[in-house]
């Protein structure tokens, strides 16, 4: 088991937020279009969600774009998470090493 913190407090001075985007795409295409686009932005930590840190400007222009790829039989949820927070990670842990991007599950 790993553990790990992170502050976005710091972070609104910057105006990068944390997201995680999970969804539930019934069709396959379209699925695979949505994690294509949504790996543009940061990273798939489990087979149907991504985590991100993004700028304001590169949150606004996901979120102007991401209902797309879904239609009224799919499910998106995107989690912009604020303040302090602590992750568990238990298994396999796909952290890719970037600085840049804090994982938030």
């Amino acid at each position: 088991m790993e553990n790990y913190f992170f502050d976005t407090e710091e972070e609104i001075k910057d105006t990068r937020v944390y997201v995680l985007i999970i969804y539930d795409i019934i069709d396959n295409k379209r699925r695979l279009k949505l994690a294509k686009f949504l790996s543009g932005y940061g990273f798939r930590v489990q087979k149907s969600s991504f985590e991100a840190k993004l700028s304001k400007t590169k949150y606004d222009k996901m979120m102007s774009q991401i209902g797309n790829y879904a239609d009224e039989m799919d499910s998106i949820r995107v989690y912009k998470i604020v303040g302090k927070g602590q992750v568990t990670v238990i298994g396999k842990d796909e952290d890719d090493g970037n600085d840049d991007e804090v994982i938030v599950i």
